[in-house]
């Protein structure tokens, strides 16, 4: 009898455990949440300057937005104090900050001289952002941390608005002047589009030299490159545009080695132990 109740006591420890456990990964967090937050404040913001044709101030918001992004899962790791929330929190915001206000941006500021046109490609990114969002969290766990499938939203937007933020500071070539709308076109129509590609983009997650790497040095390192910089602009964009370039360039390597593309491979992976999965079940 004695045994018994020990076992019903040790079985209602173990539930009581579990029943805490999965509250606290649904708790809402302060910190984390705080810098997810500032991220959709600085896209919001940036949305506001565009509206009041202050483009300047409305690229700059949307590189600040990537900043706060990129420091709410790291705090959330620091602090133990991730959460379910914070996860569905962060995919939300990320599709207003780096779909939304990059798309509405780019077409105040020149997209709308071309008319439907315009605004059917702004759209076209927009979607593009949702769909690479919503297909990223379907794929946790499937498409190995290595490579992002398709060009990140936030390389995405650092693409579109610092195209703005290029032309904004006048350091287009002149002859290039007459074709802005044109080219703001290709660029944003381009970044859209690779969000949702297979291309294989490397994360850097699960490279030892990169983790060992504080995020504060990575932190000052980008700041002191923006400030020391003689042309800002021009060196932020190019390194967007390198990287935006870089996926399907070692995509066309791997085909040319033989090599299976990454992200196809896992999901084909994932697509083979699905399906002997759902065999042994039948069996």
């Amino acid at each position: 009898m004695s045994n018994n109740n020990a076992y019903h006591r040790e079985s209602l420890a173990s539930i009581s455990q579990r029943r805490l456990s999965t509250v606290k990964s649904k708790s809402i967090y302060v910190l984390p949440n705080a810098f997810t937050a500032a991220a959709l404040f600085s896209a919001f913001y940036g949305i506001i300057a565009a509206m009041n044709g202050d483009f300047y101030a409305a690229a700059i918001a949307v590189f600040f937005s990537m900043l706060f992004d990129g420091m709410d899962g790291r705090v959330a790791r620091l602090t133990h104090t991730q959460s379910e929330f914070g996860v569905q929190m962060d995919s939300l915001a990320d599709a207003v900050s780096f779909g939304v206000a990059p798309g509405l941006i780019v077409y105040e500021y020149t997209l709308k001289g071309l008319g439907k046109l315009g605004w059917a490609i702004a759209f076209i990114y927009c979607l593009c952002a949702i769909l690479r969002l919503a297909r990223f969290n379907c794929n946790v766990g499937v498409v190995s941390k290595n490579y992002f499938q398709g060009l990140p939203s936030p390389a995405a937007a650092a693409l579109v608005c610092g195209f703005v933020w290029l032309g904004v500071e006048g350091k287009l070539p002149e002859w290039l002047l007459p074709y802005q709308s044109e080219i703001a076109a290709v660029v944003t129509l381009y970044a859209g589009l690779t969000m949702v590609s297979n291309a294989p983009f490397f994360s850097g997650k699960s490279y030892a030299v990169v983790r060992t790497i504080p995020f504060w040095f990575v932190v000052v390192f980008a700041l002191l490159f923006i400030v020391i910089s003689s042309n800002t602009s021009l060196s932020v964009f190019v390194l967007f545009c390198i990287y935006a370039l870089s996926g399907f360039a070692y995509g066309f390597y791997c085909w040319w080695t033989g090599r299976p593309n990454p992200i196809q491979a896992d999901i084909a992976a994932a697509l083979a132990a699905e399906a002997e999965e759902h065999e042994d079940t039948q069996h």
